[in-house]
């Protein structure tokens, strides 16, 4: 699968982990097309765990588990179907240098924020922060995860369009 934009082609990288935040993130992608993309790449990214212990399952396919999150995520942003194209892709990896690495070829990165803020944020770190700061494209990062992911309007200027 071509996963580099032909040139002149604008792709809309998209951040999924199967959060209502990814969702939201999805619908936001798609009503910006008409201002930078011609495409939505919708990317989830997978690694095997870092910590083992009885309750960690370590004969998943966690390539598989992504790819089903990713598909449930997109079928819930677009429940009557994508209003654009959206290409499928999981890559093993961390998700912050998969999307900085992506963010080389791409118009946009639009993300979701799960809201981790203060000292748990601080703990956890952020890959929402981390692609902010060292992106090579703009990159949208999405607050409003509970009214996007169900389904409110999204009203988006056109072009030209007076403020």
């Amino acid at each position: 699968m071509e996963t580099t934009p032909t040139p002149g082609q604008r792709v809309i990288i998209v951040g999924v982990d199967g959060s209502c935040s990814s969702v939201a993130a999805l619908r936001l992608a798609a009503s910006l097309m008409p201002l930078a993309g011609d495409r939505i790449d919708a990317l989830a990214a997978w690694q095997h765990p870092l910590v083992s212990g009885p309750y960690t399952p370590l004969e998943d396919d966690y390539e598989e588990l992504a790819g089903r999150a990713l598909d449930r995520a997109v079928t819930d942003a677009f429940p009557t179907g994508a209003p654009c194209v959206v290409t499928r892709r999981v890559r093993h990896g961390l998700a912050t240098e998969i999307l900085i690495e992506e963010s080389r070829h791409a118009s946009m990165v639009v993300l979701g924020s799960r809201g981790r803020g203060g000292f748990n944020g601080l703990l956890l770190g952020s890959v929402s922060s981390a692609v902010v700061e060292r992106a090579e494209c703009p990159v949208l990062v999405s607050h409003g995860a509970a009214q996007l992911a169900g389904g409110a309007a999204i009203a988006v200027p056109t072009v030209g369009a007076s403020m």
